[in-house]
């Protein structure tokens, strides 16, 4: 006896989910319910299957090919249109001649016995035989009412209340005689329960009805289809679970990966290669689809997760479904019966509430409340940079796949030929992202030259040399190991400006790559000597003077990063007495933890204490920043860092200019001046201090935030350069590092962020330009309000994030609070 599986369906009602899938390949417990029909089928012998398709037929095909690995023979009949349920057998009539078939939807979840219904089909000698069930609400099915043997007396399709007379209820599953076919009109649309059935009812044919006492779910709804997940993992169902019962009503597929310290409390199912950290929760009836991650913290109940999905840190779900290749970044939360799409991004803190539906390809706002369902707007990205270039979760927001199309990206925005310098930190994450790229390039008609591993200030030295066109860095984000940077550098070394950043997100956004010809492919090349050239160059141009007389004696900590790969020989060549740790390429830790930094601070003040150093520092792991101890072993901020390097050179200087960002105390003024230099406030954006620095006249430039500029070598910020001016300041002064601080004023700035939606950010500024009234008002960037008294606040919102930043500065620490909670509170209600 052959099978027919009807797998034409569209699955309107369980969209989102079915948007872009047909119904029969959505998943339960991480099978597609049409395969457990087929299993179902393969059990009971129906191994020769005939399957009618319609609605993206192509992926049923794809997916199950011809059912060899599954033990069948699949044969596949397409739809043209939609024909009905009888006019999609009657046009697979050429597979079904010459004996008795069963039929069976390809989208309702059951366990029914076949074998026994063929035999009750059999001994009673029926043309067909209605697969029948008992449920609790039958007004979304057909009713049909049998006598004592069996045989059908009536049928009524989807009834009211009014009109129900029965509990049993059609359950699409049929066995037929062939000749059921003649009564089918071919081509026509054509129904079984409202056209063929009635009519051989009347003829006085032979019906039956077979009332099971095994499942069946009809999943055509979403509570239907959560409800199906739960039944199979509560044992109400008889399917095969794919995977190990590793402890009462928990299941975990192969490669699963579940931390000790998380938290399991079944019944539940984990799929293969899922992996789930420390902390998380994972509740009863929760699903896990292949590929998933759940991070720490993370709180799942009753909710059923698809394949390749990212579920960020303290992250809540409940009653909620996560369609496949989706990612729910920290702190967000999906309520009750709120269904996302495949391929969405629910950004971090943004809440979904209850039943709200999100079609594919959407991206949730950081911070959203949603309340309604989204199917049309995109709510896309604003910007694809950030402070860092473009950063993102490694293998979940920045792929190889996005690494080959943003270089090919940037190579697009460059003529044929240019040359292109590549580079990386010590991780291999940032290795293996590299490969990606400089692939793109290259077939882009891009020669490229890779620095390997080094420093990130000697990547944008080697950048800024003749006949380069620019560069592309990767390393681990800042204080976020599961995070990476790509970073795009100019013709100069510095970050790209956002006018270049918006010519490449055109490029990226539109696919509009451009591929050479085979003789135009680029080549790939490895300069020799580059750590050499750049210290070569270095020590040429800072002032190195003095430092070999001064018997300085210092400790440096390069962090287990890049700057190991240079310092202590540069060091060496300066005459320095050096105490050197951390001086190796540490792959398992390649960023900096904020509690990696102050054990690390902590450790090289008491070297430098013990030791009897001059002052210590530590370098992060690129080797772009530097964080100062002074002689007694007391970590100096970098707020306070920053004066104090400022005051070396102003004094040593006596003119000129310095770029500091508007966010720097105004202590920086009060000490350029005294020494008869220039403040240049700049915006906050990293390219903004760069193109500060090109003027002929600035002779020093920071961020505030360990970043410096040595202009007299290079115009980007250079952790490398500013040690190596210092040394020299320092030696120069024969002053020690706490006696120069204990000279500049104490400066009192305050910061604060508020959460801001993005659709309120305009009307926030505009608020606070209104609060200010006669006040002094600077837009230099963001609004800056200044009081007559000299104190100041600046509300700056995020370029790349849903927050709003707030600094205060006055006299002391009380006004400047004062200041803060006054502009915060408008902030706030501008909010509404």
């Amino acid at each position: 006896m052959k099978a027919v599986v009807m797998a034409g369906g569209e699955g309107t009602r369980l969209r989102p989910m079915t948007a872009n899938q047909p119904k029969p390949l959505l998943p339960v417990i991480n099978r597609p319910i049409m395969e457990h029909v087929l299993r179902l089928l393969n059990r009971h012998g129906f191994d020769d299957t005939v399957v009618t398709v319609q609605f993206l037929a192509t992926l049923i095909r794809n997916y199950f090919g011809d059912g060899e690995e599954l033990g069948m023979n699949l044969n596949y009949v397409a739809e043209e249109v939609p024909l009905g349920t009888a006019g999609s057998v009657k046009n697979a009539e050429e597979h079904l001649r010459g004996e008795p078939f069963i039929v069976i939807s390809g989208d309702a979840l059951t366990d029914i016995d076949l074998t026994d219904m063929v035999r009750f089909h059999r001994e009673n000698g029926a043309k067909v035989t209605i697969g029948l069930k008992r449920v609790e609400n039958p007004l979304e099915f057909g009713i049909i009412i049998v006598d004592d043997q069996g045989r059908v007396q009536r049928f009524l399709e989807k009834p009211t209340w009014g009109q129900v007379f029965s509990d049993t209820v059609n359950t699409g599953i049929y066995i037929m005689e062939p000749e059921v076919l003649d009564e089918v009109a071919e081509g026509q649309v054509v129904d079984w329960s409202s056209d063929v059935f009635p009519k051989l009812l009347k003829d006085g044919e032979p019906l039956y009805g077979y009332i099971t006492d095994g499942y069946w779910e009809d999943v055509g709804t979403h509570e239907s289809y959560l409800r199906a997940q739960a039944d199979v993992l509560s044992g109400k169902v008889d399917v095969e679970i794919d995977g190990f019962e590793v402890s009462p009503g928990v299941w975990m597929a192969e490669g699963a990966e579940v931390d000790s310290e998380a938290v399991l409390k079944g019944p539940l199912y984990i799929g293969d290669y899922a992996k789930v950290e420390a902390g998380a929760e994972l509740r009863e009836f929760t699903v896990l689809g292949s590929n998933v991650v759940v991070r720490s913290e993370a709180f799942l109940h009753r909710a059923v997760v698809h394949d390749n999905v990212y579920i960020g840190a303290s992250t809540n779900l409940r009653g909620c479904v996560i369609g496949k290749n989706t990612d729910v970044m920290s702190s967000a939360r999906v309520e009750e019966g709120a269904i996302v799409g495949e391929e969405c991004v629910i950004e971090p803190e943004a809440y979904l509430s209850n039943e709200v539906k999100v079609y594919p390809f959407k991206t949730i706002e950081a911070g959203a409340v949603v309340n309604s369902n989204v199917i049309w707007e995109s709510r896309g990205q604003r910007s694809l940079f950030g402070q860092r270039g473009v950063s993102g979760l490694i293998n979940v927001e920045i792929t190889p796949e996005l690494a080959v199309r943003l270089a090919s990206a940037f190579a697009t925005t460059l003529k044929k030929g240019s040359v292109v310098t590549t580079s990386r930190d010590v991780s291999r994450a940032a290795r293996a992202l590299k490969r990606a790229v400089i692939s793109a390039l290259t077939a882009s008609a891009i020669d490229v030259r890779d620095l390997e591993v080094v420093p990130l200030p000697v990547a944008r030295f080697h950048t800024s040399q003749s006949g380069v066109a620019g560069g592309i860095s990767l390393r681990t984000s800042p204080g976020d190991p599961q995070s990476v940077d790509i970073m795009f550098f100019d013709e100069r070394g510095a970050d790209l400006s956002p006018g270049a950043q918006r010519k490449l997100e055109r490029v990226f956004s539109r696919a509009e790559y451009r591929r050479a010809f085979p003789g135009e492919i680029a080549e790939l090349s490895f300069p020799s000597r580059g750590v050499e050239n750049y210290a070569h160059d270095l020590l040429r141009n800072v002032d190195t003077s003095g430092i070999s007389e001064a018997g300085l004696k210092v400790v440096v900590d390069c962090a287990g990063g890049t700057g190991s790969l240079i310092l202590p020989t540069l060091l060496g060549r300066l005459g320095v007495e050096v105490l050197t740790v951390n001086n190796k390429l540490d792959e398992d830790s390649p960023t900096d933890t904020i509690a990696k930094q102050m054990r690390d601070l902590q450790h090289l003040g008491e070297l430098v204490s013990s030791s009897r150093a001059d002052f210590g520092v530590r370098f992060d792991p690129v080797a772009e920043r530097l964080s100062v101890v002074d002689e007694n072993g007391q970590v100096v901020d970098n707020e306070r860092a920053l004066l104090v390097i400022l005051d070396l050179i102003a004094a040593e200087r006596r003119g000129g200019r310095v770029a500091l960002p508007v966010t720097t105390t105004r202590v920086a003024g009060q000490v350029a001046g005294y020494h008869g230099t220039e403040v240049q406030w700049t915006p906050t954006a990293v390219d903004e201090l760069a193109k500060a620095a090109q003027a002929e006249d600035i002779v020093f430039a920071s961020d505030g935030r360990g970043g410096y500029v040595v202009p007299e070598f290079s115009r980007t910020s250079d952790g490398i350069a500013a040690f190596v001016r210092l040394l020299g300041l320092v030696a120069r002064t024969r002053m020690s590092f706490s006696e120069i601080d204990r000279r500049i004023p104490q400066a009192h700035l305050l910061r604060r962020s508020v959460p801001t939606p993005w659709a309120v950010k305009g009307s926030v500024m505009r608020a606070v330009v209104e609060a200010a009234e006669d006040r002094e008002v600077d837009t230099t960037d963001g609004v800056r309000v200044v009081e007559p008294s000299g104190a100041w606040a600046l509300v700056l919102p995020d370029t790349s994030e849903a927050v709003t930043h707030l600094w205060a500065e006055g006299p002391d620490s009380d006004t400047a609070q004062r200041l803060l909670e006054e502009w915060a509170q408008v902030v706030e209600q501008a909010e509404g």
